[in-house]
């Protein structure tokens, strides 16, 4: 028995035990989806929708979320200062295994219907993705950054947090503190025209002297 079924813009036709590639799905690795739009049922009989099968419905497990190949689109325009433009696309697919292929009371299977990835909310695309292995790194290359950061502006003991001024940042609030300048009542005495161990802005000592109060 065979169906011919519809996801993505596209149709294929499959039998028990096939493994398709198609348009991204809502779903994680293992999950078991079923797919409601199908167009034509086959085998001994054959059974056209109009469009579709009432009642059909073709079953299959996620195998994986992977990418396309890679495609390359290069533009020149020879009359626009011969410029020149290359950018690489990677489609994102989802691997399914084909497990059974229901003829009637699909609906009633209670198996997850096949939705796009284009059709659900932002909340739920992100809780997805955040399942694959490379949102992993990418949340972990994210860290990084945020860690350095906040090493580079250290906090003496007993100071206050120079970045709450407008205006000063980390790095900034590390020269202060290395200057001597720890607390918000440190840098509302400092004269600017004088002062020269950091470049001190005016609105930085008004500020700080209205955090004094």
């Amino acid at each position: 028995m065979f169906a011919v079924l519809k996801t993505g813009g596209k149709q294929y036709k499959v039998q028990s035990g096939d493994v398709l590639r198609v348009e991204k799905l809502a779903a994680i690795a293992g999950q078991k989806i079923q797919f409601n739009d199908v167009l034509m049922l086959g085998g001994d009989t054959v059974t056209v929708g109009a469009p579709l099968v009432a009642g059909a419905g073709v079953q299959a497990e996620v195998i994986d979320q992977i990418k396309g190949v890679k495609t390359i689109n290069f533009v020149k325009r020879r009359r626009k200062h011969s410029s020149k433009r290359t950018k690489g696309h990677r489609q994102k697919l989802t691997l399914v295994r084909i497990t059974d292929i229901l003829a009637s009371d699909a609906a009633k299977s209670g198996v997850d219907a096949a939705v796009g990835a284009g059709s659900v909310g932002s909340v739920a695309l992100a809780a997805i993705d955040a399942n694959t292995p490379a949102a992993n790194k990418d949340q972990k290359r994210s860290a990084a950054p945020k860690a350095a950061v906040a090493k580079a502006a250290p906090k003496a003991a007993g100071g206050d947090d120079l970045t709450a001024i407008t205006g000063v940042g980390p790095a900034a609030a590390k020269k202060l503190v290395e200057a001597g300048i720890a607390t918000f009542a440190d840098l509302a005495k400092v004269d600017v025209a004088t002062f020269d161990a950091v470049k001190v802005k005016p609105e930085w000592v008004a500020q700080a002297a209205d955090l004094t109060k």
